[in-house]
């Protein structure tokens, strides 16, 4: 395996970061945390001498002006090196075999902020996928810009305008239907030009974009263009305290889409809605999607909706979580007629189920209960069951991101199967992380019957952040 750029300056404060997060002060847990999306950062805290305390703070944070200390260079990396095996990928269909491999994923950043309210943020990303049988877009990328973007943010009397401009990434609530992607190897991006307007309670936001699509072939050869464009206008609303109620209309463009009942220029309409919150130890997150349009000829049909709630047990050791999950989302009921009803799942975020991959948003049935406990404050372990069925066998049975599974389309019944999920998580230092995903999946008849098998999954991921 060959060793990656980035990884001999990551290695050399490794050790370094753990020992200076063993040693936290009170000045240092005003530090920003390390988020998934670096970008959020803001390392002006550094400003304060006594604040830099870790190796390397004199590249996180390059003061520009003497009295203003807005203005400001902050340098960063991540390196995530996950371990897969997946005994029987697709159960096994289409000639997928079993396949042991490690992913890798390498970024470097460079923030520029100037004053208060401009920010000028760079990424580059590596992805590599070493031992890999089948290498999809979403597993290797030579290394390429990931995000370039000039950012606006300044605070009126009446609220905060921000905007943004350049290639980006976003993602909506529990990522569903619109991620980051942060699951598989490779994350999503998107050139566009954002603009948001937060006043109280409210807050408004609408972007246009080309979502970024991606190349092994050669370093520095992702492209968008026109023939792939999606745009949106979303309203939130603060309400009953800080629980969130949001909707949004989305348009979602392709040139050339292929679906199993039907394909061509691909036009939806979406349309969203939200609700979620916590009260009393309860949590709640609801939302619903439908879609309208073309594909060809064909007229779209389809619809969504996902529900996860749960209980904390706060007094209790470990503060267990008892949590349910549904989703539902529609397949196409009658083959070759002038409706496509089965549902786009957009860029659904590749961990939302498990990161196995068994399970698809689309013609879908999904019921999922699930218990979480905290033994301690850095660790964290998940167990579920989940129950799968089609909304329709008209439809094919779909795995991510959305694959129909060959020669399940109108074949066998509407039970899909039952999967168990065990999942730790375990944060060594702020800095670096590391989990743990086993999953078995006992295919259903129709899958059987297409020449599938149960399907075992064990993952092992570390992640550092400077």
């Amino acid at each position: 395996m060959q060793a990656h750029p980035f990884l001999s300056l990551l290695a050399a404060t490794v050790l370094a970061a753990s020992g200076a997060a063993a040693d936290e002060a009170d000045g240092n847990a005003k530090r920003p945390a390390i988020k998934s999306n670096r970008w959020q950062e803001d390392w002006s805290v550094l400003a304060d001498p006594a604040l830099r305390t870790q190796p390397l703070d004199a590249l996180k944070y390059v003061p520009l002006s003497a009295i203003d200390p807005e203005s400001y260079i902050s340098f960063g990396a991540t390196v995530r090196e996950r371990f897969e095996s997946n005994h029987t990928p697709s159960f096994g269909i289409g000639g997928a075999g079993g396949d042991s491999y490690v992913i890798e994923r390498a970024q470097f950043h460079i923030d520029l902020h100037l004053y208060d309210d401009w920010q000028i943020f760079t990424q580059f990303e590596d992805d590599r996928a070493f031992g890999k049988q089948d290498i999809g877009p979403a597993d290797a990328d030579k290394v390429d810009l990931r995000l370039a973007f000039i950012g606006y943010s300044h605070d009126f009397d009446a609220g905060t305008f921000k905007a943004r401009i350049g290639r980006q990434d976003f993602a909506f609530d529990l990522q569903r239907f619109v991620s980051s992607r942060d699951g598989p190897n490779v994350r999503q991006s998107f050139d566009a030009v954002w603009a948001d307007w937060e006043t109280g309670p409210w807050r408004f936001l609408g972007f246009v974009s080309q979502p970024v699509q991606y190349s092994d072939e050669q370093a520095f050869d992702d492209t968008s263009n026109g023939a792939f464009r999606f745009s949106t206008l979303r309203i939130e609303r603060q309400v009953f305290g800080t629980n969130e109620l949001s909707a949004y209309w989305s348009v979602y463009h392709r040139d050339a889409a292929h679906y199993l009942d039907g394909s061509g220029e691909e036009d939806r309409q979406i349309f969203d809605t939200r609700f979620a919150g916590n009260a009393a130890g309860f949590d709640w997150d609801l939302e619903g999607m439908g879609q309208l349009g073309t594909v060809g000829n064909k007229d779209i049909r389809a619809w969504a909706v996902g529900a996860r709630a749960g209980y904390t047990f706060e007094d209790l050791g470990w503060s267990p979580r008892i949590g349910l999950q549904f989703d539902a989302a529609s397949g196409d009921s009658h083959p070759d007629d002038g409706t496509l009803g089965t549902f786009n799942p957009l860029f659904p975020n590749g961990y939302y189920f498990s990161l196995a991959g068994y399970t698809g948003y689309a013609n879908l049935i999904h019921l999922k209960p699930s218990i979480t406990v905290k033994p301690t404050d850095q660790l964290t372990i998940t167990t579920a069951i989940g129950l799968q069925w089609r909304q329709t066998a008209a439809d094919a049975i779909y795995v991510q991101p959305n694959q129909p599974v060959s020669g399940t389309a109108g074949k066998g019944g509407r039970w899909t199967g039952a999967y168990a999920q065990l999942r730790a998580d375990y944060a060594f230092t702020p800095n670096l992380s590391g989990a743990i995903e086993a999953v078995h999946f006992e295919a259903g008849n129709a899958i059987r019957r297409a020449g599938g098998h149960d399907g075992n999954y064990l993952g092992a991921e570390l992640k550092f952040s400077w």
